[in-house]
């Protein structure tokens, strides 16, 4: 299945691998989501070096994926409220963000950083923010998408996933 993906991906526009995107780009509000990020590219020909993604309000646990040859980093923050987790437990902080340094990824290749979440429980985009470091350069895909627009009509769009309402 995998080969076919691949050869399915080589037949698509070069437009099409522009940004870091998601591979599931949408999801019901309140599910568990593994969060695929796709990495098609570097920074203007540079290799990829670290990928940093913000995580959204609203999205308290969120556990990476480790990948051989990258470091990861994972800040917390505390929150306002306490929440009551699944266990009956408290709540008082959440990931923030996380990060992977390492590689480096060559520009001429591609690559995938896995995280598993839980959704918010609403409906509508939830952006992820992402700082792409590279050997030369960053690339910082968190522009605004206008009301009206879509991620196509921003130079720097954050990856994102649409919630719909839970069936």
């Amino acid at each position: 299945m995998r080969h076919y993906l691949i050869a399915a991906a080589l037949l698509l526009p070069a437009s099409a691998f522009a940004h870091i995107t998601l591979e599931t780009r949408q999801a019901a509000a309140g599910s568990p989501y593994q969060a695929m990020f796709d990495v098609p590219h570097g920074c203007a020909g540079s290799a990829t070096t670290a990928i940093s993604v913000t995580i959204p309000e609203g999205i308290v646990g969120a556990k990476p994926e480790p990948k051989a040859g990258w470091t990861l980093t994972i800040a917390h923050e505390k929150l306002a409220q306490p929440l009551t987790g699944e266990s009956g437990r408290p709540i008082t902080e959440r990931v923030s963000a996380i990060t992977w340094r390492g590689g480096p990824l060559p520009d001429d290749e591609f690559d995938r950083f896995l995280i598993v979440l839980r959704l918010p429980e609403r409906t509508g985009p939830l952006y992820f923010p992402t700082v792409q470091t590279c050997v030369e350069g960053e690339t910082h895909w968190g522009d605004t998408i206008p009301p009206g627009k879509t991620w196509r009509d921003v130079p720097h769009p954050p990856p994102f996933v649409t919630l719909t309402p839970r069936p």
